[in-house]
C-alpha cells in the first residue's frame, strides 16, 4: 500500500511538474514605476490555472511585451504614454530561481512605443511608435542587452479622420513567417508598411518593392497575423471594426474578403484591437473593447476567408490584447479597463471558448505573451 501511495505521489508529482512548463508574461500600466510592472505567471496546461511565480518593479507603463526565441529574455516596450519618454527594455527570465532581473534600456525613438517582436535569430529587436508613427529596429547582445538602435524611420502621414488620423501612427510590427519582410500596420494611414529585412545587415530595413498596401479609408489598421500555413494573413482594424484578409506570397499582400468583427447591432464606435489564430490554423479570433467587450470567433476557410461562428464575452472591459497558448487549448485575455485577466478553454472541434479557473487580478494589465519551455 505505502509502495502504490509513493508511486501515485511520484506520478502526480510528474504530471504537476509537466504542466508548469508554460508560462504567461504580463505588462501594466502601472503609472508609478514604484508599483509592480512585470508578472510572470505558470500556466497550468492541464486545468488553465494561473500561478503567480515572480513580479518586477522599477519599471514605467511596459504596455507591450515580447519573449526571445530561446526564451532567455524578455523585452518590453517601457514609458509607454509619457511625455518626454518612451523606451525599449530587456529583463533575463530565470525558471529556476523563479526571477526577472533587469538588464538594460534604451530610447524607443518616439514616445509612446506600442509594439515590438524579435527576429527568429534573436539578433534583431523591432520597435513601433503610435504617437510619432516610427519604427526603430535594435541589435541584441548575446546576453539579451539591447543596443542603441540602428534605424529610426519617421513617417508623416495620415488619412482621413483629422481627429484619429492626424498623422502617422504605427500599432504594430510583424515578421512575414520566412523573416524576410517586416510589416507595419499604420492606423494613421489607413497603410500596411512592407519593407525587406536582411538580418545580415548592419542596417537591416530595406524598402520593398511593394512599400505598403491601401486598407479602406478611416478603418485605422492595428494588429497583424499571419496564417500557420504562411499563405494568408488577417489585420484588425480599430476604427471600421473588421478584419481584412489577404493571401500572401513573397512580401505582397492581396486583399480577398473583409469582415466586421461586431455584431449587427452594433453600427460605431468601434474598439477592434487584438488578432490571433490557432495553432491549428483552423479559428481566428479578434477582440472587440468599447461596448462590447468581447471575442469574435471565426473559423477560416480553405481559401482563407473567414465565417463568423460567435461572439464570447471576455468577463472583464477593454480586453486590449489576449494571447493562445503554444498547444491552442487556451485563450488568455487581459482586461485593462477592469484590471483583470481571464482564462478560456477552447474546444478545438467547435473553436467555442469556456471560461476556466478564477480571474487574476492585474491592475491595468495591458498584454500578455504565453510561452512552452
Amino acid at each position: 500500500m505505502k509502495k502504490l501511495l509513493v508511486l501515485t505521489i511520484t506520478i502526480c508529482s510528474c504530471v504537476s511538474l509537466f504542466s508548469q512548463n508554460t508560462y504567461a508574461f504580463f505588462g501594466s500600466f502601472n503609472r508609478d514605476k514604484d508599483t509592480e510592472g512585470l508578472y510572470v505567471y505558470a500556466l497550468d496546461t492541464l486545468s488553465g490555472k494561473l500561478s503567480k511565480i515572480t513580479s518586477y518593479t522599477g519599471i514605467l507603463n511596459p504596455s507591450f511585451l515580447t519573449v526571445s526565441p530561446d526564451g532567455k529574455y524578455i523585452f518590453a516596450c517601457t514609458e509607454s504614454k509619457t511625455k518626454n519618454g518612451g523606451s525599449v527594455s530587456s529583463f533575463e527570465f530565470n525558471r529556476e530561481n523563479k526571477t526577472l532581473t533587469f538588464i538594460n534600456k534604451q530610447k524607443s525613438g518616439g514616445e509612446n512605443p506600442v509594439y515590438l517582436t524579435t527576429h527568429k535569430n534573436g539578433k534583431w529587436l523591432v520597435n513601433g511608435n503610435y504617437t510619432e508613427g516610427s519604427v526603430s529596429v535594435y541589435p541584441i547582445s548575446e546576453n539579451g542587452k539591447i543596443e542603441p538602435y540602428v534605424q529610426n524611420f519617421q513617417f508623416p502621414e495620415g488619412s482621413v479622420n483629422p481627429v484619429r488620423q492626424e498623422r502617422s501612427h504605427i500599432h504594430s510590427t510583424v515578421f512575414s513567417p520566412d523573416f524576410d519582410y517586416l510589416f507595419l500596420t499604420d492606423l494613421g494611414a489607413d497603410k500596411i508598411r512592407t519593407y525587406k529585412f536582411n538580418s545580415d545587415s548592419n542596417e537591416p530595413l530595406k524598402t520593398a518593392e511593394v512599400s505598403f498596401t491601401k486598407t479602406t479609408l478611416g478603418s485605422g489598421p492595428r494588429h497583424f497575423s499571419f496564417h500557420p500555413d504562411g499563405k494568408f494573413a488577417y489585420c484588425i482594424e480599430e476604427m471600421g471594426g473588421a478584419i481584412s484578409a489577404y493571401s500572401y506570397k513573397n512580401g505582397r499582400l492581396n486583399p480577398i474578403q473583409r469582415i466586421n468583427t461586431h455584431s449587427e447591432k452594433y453600427k460605431e464606435d468601434f474598439e477592434s484591437s487584438d488578432v490571433h489564430i490557432s495553432p491549428d490554423g483552423k479559428f481566428l479570433y479578434a477582440s472587440n473593447r468599447g461596448i462590447e467587450n468581447n471575442i469574435a470567433i471565426f473559423s477560416i476557410q480553405e481559401d482563407g476567408t473567414l465565417k463568423t461562428i460567435a461572439y464570447q464575452s471576455i468577463k472583464g472591459k477593454h480586453p486590449r490584447v489576449f494571447g493562445l497558448d503554444p498547444s491552442g487549448k487556451f485563450l488568455i485575455a487581459t482586461n485593462a479597463g477592469t484590471g483583470n485577466v481571464v482564462v478560456f478553454k477552447r474546444n478545438s472541434v467547435t473553436g467555442l471558448l469556456k471560461k476556466v479557473g478564477k480571474k487574476i487580478t492585474i491592475k491595468s494589465v495591458s498584454c500578455v505573451q504565453i510561452r512552452k519551455y
